[in-house]
């Protein structure tokens, strides 16, 4: 059965004027347009294409890729807003809509938001949402602490900013944590530190404990190096001096620089640190 909304890999069945048309057990008359068909095929072929519905809302297939696809949270642009709602440029010909209902707050042109893409049970119509607590849930949590985890940065508040984890559940990176430039939208890697009692998850933007000293120590032991094997920063620097030299706290700084003098990197002085 064709999953509107996402990849679908189907049979090269035949050409016409038009274009291809693909199918499956189930389906045999889906198209896939003359200006999305390859320069090389056959007919029987397999093929992977973005089934979604056009504007006269019939199935059709693409070969464009997406920017979100169904079930999953992205960050989209407005194209136009109208008396329906807001359409998102989601990077094929028809945008994707935003009922008024589902906006969490009232969508301006040309501004980019956080959605999820879903099939509207009623509609049957791939529809989005900026309400994003109803999708991003923490009631079952399939993670633990020390994960790698995929982060889309949903939004910034006092505390920190708000990320989704792994298209799933909701986590927050703790301005102590951050040392990095962050933005909404924003994807990128990140680690869980802490599940709490209530299920709200903790998320780190490096590893945690012993992996994580390994990339700071190098980091540290690289820019000694460049630095002619002395910089004057030591443990007793201040926490501002080491964020604007390394982006890291002055905690995983200590740590790192113990783990380089154990392993007999650097002689840690009065005046600063030295390579060996």
């Amino acid at each position: 059965m064709i999953e509107l909304g996402n990849y679908n890999t189907l049979k090269i069945l035949r050409e016409t004027d038009v274009g291809l048309f693909l199918g499956d057990e189930d389906v045999d008359d889906l198209l896939l347009p003359s200006k999305y068909v390859p320069d090389e095929f056959n007919i029987g072929d397999d093929i992977s294409v973005f089934c979604y519905l056009d504007h006269e809302e019939r199935p059709i297939a693409t070969t464009l890729k997406p920017l979100i696809k169904r079930n999953t949270f992205g960050w989209l642009k407005v194209a136009e807003v109208n008396e329906f709602g807001a359409f998102m440029d989601w990077g094929l010909e028809k945008h994707l809509l935003v009922p008024f209902r589902e906006q969490q707050t009232k969508m301006i042109e040309g501004e980019s938001y956080v959605v999820f893409c879903y099939l509207d049970e009623k509609s049957f119509r791939l529809v989005a949402s900026s309400r994003l607590n109803k999708f991003a849930k923490n009631e079952e949590i399939s993670l633990n602490p020390n994960d790698e985890a995929d982060l889309l940065v949903s939004r910034q508040s006092e505390l920190g900013w708000d990320v989704i984890i792994n298209n799933k559940y909701q986590g927050l990176v703790f301005n102590s944590e951050v040392f990095q430039p962050m933005q909404v939208g924003a994807t990128l890697k990140g680690y869980v530190k802490k599940i709490r009692e209530d299920n709200k998850v903790d998320v780190v933007l490096k590893p945690i404990g012993y992996l994580g000293l390994e990339p700071a120590a190098k980091k540290i032991f690289e820019q000694l190096e460049l630095a002619g094997g002395y910089i004057s920063l030591h443990d007793k620097s201040a926490p501002e001096e080491i964020q604007e030299m390394f982006q890291m706290s002055k905690k995983t700084f200590k740590k790192a620089i113990g783990t380089l003098y154990r392993n007999r990197k650097i002689e840690i002085k009065n005046d600063g640190i030295y390579s060996v």
